[in-house]
């Protein structure tokens, strides 16, 4: 029996044995039509992982050329000539100032997908120039990989909106695919600037010490109630032949400019008149005084609400509080709040800081009691400042030198009819606004516009602000502000 018991046991260990074998072979076939699969996987999907990569380099190459177009709206020094004059602000009246939108809301583009309002075809050897080969177009946005084949600008697929952008690309590998990219845009409305100065109240006393600080160039000076200015040759004289250029008046022999005209509301007084001539001189023939109330001084209205909206979501907010400090949207009222040289500093050209509203003590529309003081002491702001109150101007070094454009000639609207001047001591470039008052309390100068609710003054004599007109605010082109932007939501590839 023993041995019966030594047999069977030996016969189930060779049976385990044969089992893992067998186990163990069925394993490695298993694993070796795997590996098969794998690699034949690989074979085939290795044209089709490549095919996606170029699928989405040219949806990106078409998404790239939608934002230089954007940026076309914004800048037109980078704008083709071919385009430029259906890019601008067709709309409006004189008294709201261009607008891409009529008074019902529609948009100036009307055109459709067959029938666009801007058709650019690299098959037309000029729109290719413009399209694949210019510095202008789309070389630097496309880095190499790709080329445009057709741009179409039309009317907005939903009510509001500005328009729609399609762009056609195609990449430049060995096996190049194409693709087509639709989106909208939106504007933003902000309204234009239409002049270099403007004033709501009286500008200047009559008393010595007392008169007018500004000084403009290139651009008016709107003035709601009087102005009072120390001398009849500080009144700029408005001639075609004048020097364009980054002077000051002060430099010159005599204060002339090609653009500036006076809009006064009350009269023009003169402190010191020339020997003989009386309380009341012969003025300029660009002095236009008691304006107001007919035909009127044309003030451009920048609305509270609609500001602070634009501000909360495209740019950036704080509230002043009475010792004039800044708090950023969101803070607690317990925070210490943040200095404005340390906010409001713009460190090298080209540091825009886009729209900044401060508002008002209270979070309120301004009124006599609830605007606060800002001292704005920095050496360079680059944007579009919004001070639902008063400002002291403090800066504590003599600002930068910037790049500018004086306006074209009138009549002329071309790019190249704008001279290139370069304008030193520049403390703000772009806009200051202020719902109250403005005083200085050592010399300014300004690129862009200004613009005061009450009045605006001095420390003393010799103190003031000259301002050189930026005519891009008249067209409501704001740097560092998206004026045309991406709708969200918009973006599809069509095919």
């Amino acid at each position: 029996m023993k041995i019966e018991e030594r047999r069977a046991s030996e016969f189930m260990n060779r049976c385990d044995e044969g089992h893992v074998l067998l186990a163990s072979l069925m394993l490695i076939f298993l694993l070796g039509v795997a590996g098969m699969t794998s690699l034949y996987l690989a074979g085939q999907d290795g044209p089709g992982i490549s095919a996606m990569k170029e699928d989405n380099v040219a949806q990106q190459l078409a998404d790239g050329a939608a934002d230089v177009v954007v940026s076309w709206f914004h800048d037109p020094t980078v704008t083709p000539t071919s385009v430029a004059g259906l890019l601008v602000k067709r709309q409006g009246d004189l008294t709201s100032g261009p607008s891409f939108f009529d008074v019902a809301g529609r948009s100036q583009f009307v055109g459709t997908a067959d029938r666009p309002d801007i058709l650019l075809d690299a098959a037309n050897q000029a729109d290719n120039q413009t399209l694949n080969d210019s510095p202008s177009g789309f070389s630097n946005a496309l880095g190499g990989l790709g080329r445009i084949l057709k741009l179409k600008v039309y009317g907005p697929l939903q009510p509001g909106l500005l328009s729609t952008v399609e762009v056609t690309a195609t990449t430049v590998d060995h096996r190049p695919v194409t693709r087509t990219v639709q989106l909208q845009l939106g504007a933003l409305s902000i309204p234009a600037v239409r002049s270099a100065v403007q004033v709501g109240q009286t500008l200047g006393a009559m008393q010595v010490g007392s008169e007018s600080p500004v000084m403009v160039h290139w651009g008016d000076q709107r003035v709601l109630g009087d102005l009072a200015v120390q001398r009849v040759e500080d009144l700029a004289l408005k001639s075609t032949g004048a020097p364009v250029t980054g002077q000051s008046y002060r430099e010159m022999p005599s204060a002339q400019d090609r653009w500036t005209e006076y809009w006064i509301g009350g009269t023009v007084s003169v402190i010191a008149p020339p020997p003989g001539q009386g309380t009341n001189p012969p003025l300029p023939e660009n002095v236009h005084q008691q304006q107001y109330p007919t035909p009127g001084v044309r003030l451009d209205q920048w609305d509270y609400d609609q500001l602070k909206k634009i501000a909360l979501r495209w740019g950036t907010y704080y509230r002043l509080d009475p010792v004039g400090r800044l708090h950023p949207q969101g803070a607690t009222d317990s925070d210490q709040g943040i200095a404005p040289a340390e906010a409001l500093k713009s460190q090298v050209i080209g540091d825009h800081r886009g729209l900044v509203f401060i508002d008002t003590v209270d979070g309120q529309a301004p009124r006599a009691d609830n605007m606060g003081t800002l001292v704005l002491d920095t050496d360079y702001f680059e944007g579009l400042l919004v001070v639902q109150g008063h400002v002291v101007w403090r800066p504590r070094a003599a600002g930068k030198s910037v790049p500018a454009l004086s306006p074209s000639q009138p009549g002329t609207e071309s790019l190249g009819a704008r001279v290139p001047v370069q304008l030193s001591g520049i403390h703000v470039n772009g806009l200051l606004y202020a719902a109250g008052a403005i005083r200085t309390e050592r010399s300014i100068r300004l690129y862009g516009a200004m613009m005061a609710g009450q009045s605006v003054t001095s420390i003393g004599p010799g103190i003031g602000i000259e301002v050189w007109y930026n005519a891009d605010l008249a067209q409501g082109l704001f740097r560092g502000v998206p004026v045309v932007y991406r709708a969200p939501g918009t973006w599809l590839a069509k095919y």
